[in-house]
């Protein structure tokens, strides 16, 4: 009885972090088996709180699906519920998550990933089949645009912040059909924005030869709240400081002051499973701290398996996994088994 007590309450506490919101992910996270719905849930008397529950993120690579990984190297923020005063991590569209500073990096890879799995993932879309590189300061992507016939391209681009908080990547080289397109489309009187139609697109505009991302909105739920200052290409990532980078680069205190990779969520009241936590206080670390914490949120559960915890003085939980990159198949299965 005590092992599987300690499993719930482990498994409770990496449903948390599962739905993470600069985690982004397509449907709400696994549950224990009779969980009541999200739509039917109703809190025991005086559980509910209007306390948002605080979110500190330290050097973690969190694995959101479809291929992408949001590098987060710093984030602050808080989470705060939308009904029943409750964040309820079984209904991503439960809470909001208000960023207050952070630096994201997102690979090449990263983009390609959530541009063809989630932006442009609808039916008609005028682009497909796209690829994005990251090298030598600028950004490059790849892939055919639909116009009557299928039209391969490849686009260079700079990066760059508009004062309305969007990134503009302004082509600066255009390849279409194997020739000099930004010529060619001159001299037909054509534009990226005459030949694209863009209005079911997720968080993607634009004008002229210019293509404009609202960095936030091109995520998927849980909705994300914040403001980018500032966005730069930084070896083969693309990184966005969210609030001013002065508050993104502070120190802050970890309540385990020996680790550097963590996931820590502190007070409010937060559901998860078929258990609630009031005043919440969990500490999830990387067991490895001599590199970023590989956190991979869609197939956790054999990190949750090969992990382990400990209840701190506090009465808080501190969760150690390993890196999701370091275990082996084996780890797969049976955490397949457990869960």
């Amino acid at each position: 009885m005590i092992a599987r007590g300690r499993n719930l309450v482990l498994g409770a506490s990496i449903a948390i972090v599962a739905i993470v919101a600069i985690t982004c992910q397509h449907g709400p996270t696994a549950a224990s088996a009779g969980t009541p719905k999200p739509d039917s849930l109703q809190p025991p008397a005086g559980v509910a709180s209007t306390v948002p529950t605080n979110v500190t993120m330290r050097n973690v690579d969190f694995h959101t699906g479809d291929g992408v990984v949001l590098r987060i190297r710093r984030l602050a923020g808080e989470m705060h519920a939308v009904k029943n005063g409750i964040v309820d991590f079984d209904d991503i569209m439960s809470y909001i998550l208000d960023v207050s500073s952070a630096e994201v990096g997102l690979t090449g890879a990263d983009l390609t990933n959530l541009m063809n799995n989630h932006v442009f993932a609808y039916r008609g879309s005028p682009l497909s089949h796209l690829r994005v590189e990251i090298a030598n300061n600028s950004l490059r992507q790849t892939g055919t645009l639909h116009k009557g016939v299928d039209i391969p391209f490849d686009m260079t681009a700079n990066v760059t912040l508009t004062p309305e908080g969007l990134i503009a990547l302004h082509a600066t080289h255009v390849k279409i059909l194997g020739v000099n397109g930004l010529a060619l489309m001159k001299a037909l009187g054509l534009s990226l924005e005459k030949m694209m139609d863009l209005s079911k697109a997720h968080g993607v505009t634009v004008k002229g030869n210019d293509l404009f991302l609202d960095p936030l909105a091109i995520l998927p739920p849980p909705q994300v709240r914040g403001r980018v200052s500032a966005v730069r290409l930084e070896g083969d990532q693309l990184v966005q400081t969210i609030g001013s980078l002065a508050d993104s680069l502070a120190p802050h205190q970890s309540i385990d002051p020996t680790v550097s990779n963590y996931m820590l969520y502190r007070g409010g009241t937060l559901h998860f499973g078929k258990l609630f936590m009031t005043n919440a206080e969990m500490l999830v670390v990387d067991a490895d701290q001599r590199d970023a914490f590989d956190f991979d949120n869609p197939r956790y559960q054999r990190q949750l398996v090969a992990g382990h915890s400990k209840t701190l003085p506090s009465l808080g939980l501190e969760v150690w996994m390993p890196d999701a990159k370091k275990l082996g198949r084996a780890d797969s299965v049976r955490a397949s088994s457990r869960h």
